[in-house]
């Protein structure tokens, strides 16, 4: 969001304010080239023909391609319209541009020392972010602890097979299918499964925006 932000406020013909803006440009220019340059490649595109798909100069495309020019989100949007894709194609550090199949057999799984406990990430699990979707499997009369993680880290759970028993603290909550709760998950927390069946729930974990 922080790279969008000043992609949104750059100018072609504005002058660099200070020696830091220069270097958040380059930043920025070296990110639209080379995601640019891939996207074009990827399409088998001739930059005469994304020019006519986009109807921007093939010399502005050039430009931009060659890191010579930091495009301003108009003609960043026209480009995106003319690939099919989000202008955040153009800001991203990995190669993904809107759309990823997460094949499950690929997923990425956690699972406890007794294998009672299995969690599997529902999101790319290559980085960090600030959300996270994992499904959650328990398995008969299995629990799993946490002494909690860091602070101000919120946990979004919805039960969809079985019965599942969370305390938090002191406090105990018995969800059954289609029940959620959320809460604090920087304090002692435990899932508990009191049924002699599998139980299976859908996890969001939020952490606290960082700020710039």
């Amino acid at each position: 969001m922080t790279l969008l932000r000043s992609a949104i406020v750059l100018d072609e013909t504005a002058p660099p304010s200070n020696e830091q803006s220069l270097t958040d440009d380059d930043l920025i220019g070296d990110r639209v080239s080379q995601n640019l340059q891939r996207l074009r490649s990827k399409r088998y595109l001739s930059l005469d023909a994304l020019a006519r798909l986009c109807g921007v100069s093939r010399a502005m495309l050039a430009q931009i391609e060659s890191g010579r020019s930091v495009p301003s989100i108009k003609v960043l949007c026209k480009i995106a319209k003319g690939l099919k894709v989000s202008v955040a194609a153009f800001l991203d550090t990995r190669t993904f541009e809107g759309v990823e199949l997460l094949p499950a057999q690929q997923s990425k799984r956690l699972v406890s020392a007794n294998g009672a406990f299995v969690s599997r990430a529902l999101f790319p699990f290559d980085r960090s972010r600030q959300t996270e979707f994992y499904e959650i499997r328990l398995g008969a009369l299995g629990e799993e602890i946490s002494e909690g993680h860091a602070a101000g880290v919120q946990e979004n759970l919805v039960v969809a097979q079985g019965v599942l028993e969370i305390s938090v603290n002191d406090e105990r909550y018995l969800l059954s299918p289609g029940d959620s709760i959320l809460f604090y998950a920087d304090q002692p927390h435990r899932y508990r499964n009191p049924a002699d069946s599998e139980a299976i729930a859908y996890l969001v974990i939020t952490h606290p925006e960082q700020l710039d």
